[in-house]
């Protein structure tokens, strides 16, 4: 399951990578509110309707239920609605190659506050594999210059990383929930609230064309994308997941080439050494020691494995999902922050 979280999450970075040179194609014919609008709402409708035309959920999976909706809201209101008008309103007083530069504060953040905040474990070869992807995506977004000297631009854009954290790390908090009705809930919300914002700033709605084209990136680069990422958070957590993640800069470099025959520079090098350094720490990880598991009852998709070793009354399918209870445990093996292993450190 650990290398499932890993693969998923470079996946989920590979598909967003590529949707931002697409929607480069886009920008000239649509403002940064509409763009960001259709992009979210191709990921909600579009998945919406891939749910409502196959009928049934992915097996073993299960629906949202309890707290989860206020955890699940709470990111939306973050990363959905508070992230984008903080980014565009500082990007109106901030240089485009020091908002590029910021824009890598999110996988820092969303490091830093599921390590200090919501207590996942870190040791330092994660925090060496963080450094170097994150100066890798650094490499790639440096514009020779750096300038703060706006104040609240700048700010602001940090501002935006940190409320995209946040809603990384809620959004684990609900991982156990189907990433598909999740990820169509994101998209809905988030992309009502900006095509609103659009639209009350005077845009038109766009020619259908034009608006089918974006909505079909977001539906790949943001709805898809966005369905591996929950997964991962599932398996890996939040922090491992921002870091793998951060890597979609460098995809994204590695499709301008082909799609705008933009030259390859030393910078996408150096980007491609260090961030093939962090995943290589990442994915070679031995997280291994004794430790604890309280009692507890939830329900998730599960096979029957160490944790859990409960007995049915009849033949089940695997994975399936059900309410179950896990005994008071106390062993030793390699693992990860998922939902069974969410001990201090």
């Amino acid at each position: 399951m650990p290398r499932t979280g890993a693969m998923t999450a470079i996946l989920a970075a590979v598909l967003f990578g590529i949707s931002t040179p697409l929607a480069k194609l886009l920008v000239h014919d649509l403002s940064p509110w509409m763009l960001a609008g259709l992009l979210y709402l191709g990921s909600g409708i579009g998945l919406g309707l891939v749910r409502l035309l196959t009928g049934s959920r992915k097996r073993g999976e299960r629906g949202l239920h309890g707290a989860e909706w206020l955890w699940l809201l709470a990111a939306v209101a973050a990363g959905g609605i508070a992230g984008p008008v903080l980014l565009m309103a500082g990007l109106t007083a901030t240089p485009a190659s020091t908002a590029s530069l910021l824009l890598n504060l999110e996988g820092v953040f969303t490091a830093l506050l599921a390590w200090f905040v919501f207590r996942e474990g870190v040791d330092r070869r994660l925090v060496a594999g963080m450094v170097a992807i994150v100066s890798g995506a650094a490499v790639l977004s440096w514009g020779g210059t750096v300038d703060i000297a706006g104040g609240w631009g700048p700010a602001a854009v940090a501002a935006a990383c940190l409320m995209w954290a946040v809603d990384n790390n809620l959004t684990r908090k609900v991982s156990l929930a189907n990433p598909a009705d999740i990820a169509t809930i994101k998209g809905l919300v988030a992309g009502s609230v900006n095509v609103g914002i659009a639209l009350a700033l005077g845009d038109g709605l766009p020619a259908a064309p034009t608006a089918a084209a974006a909505m079909l990136v977001g539906l790949l680069g943001y709805g898809v994308s966005l369905v591996l990422f929950v997964v991962a958070l599932r398996h890996i957590g939040a922090a491992r997941t921002g870091a793998y993640f951060s890597t979609a800069p460098f995809v994204g470099g590695i499709a301008s080439l082909a799609i705008f025959g933009e030259p390859l520079t030393v910078g996408l090098a150096v980007a491609a050494a260090l961030m093939g350094l962090g995943v290589w720490l990442h994915l070679t990880e031995d997280h291994d020691h004794e430790h604890d598991h309280d009692e507890m009852e939830h329900d998730h998709p599960h096979v029957h494995d160490e944790h859990h070793r409960h007995h049915h009354d009849g033949p089940v399918t695997e994975p399936h999902t059900h309410r179950h209870r896990h005994v008071r445990l106390r062993h030793r093996h390699a693992h990860f922050p998922d939902a069974h292993h969410a001990h201090r450190h």
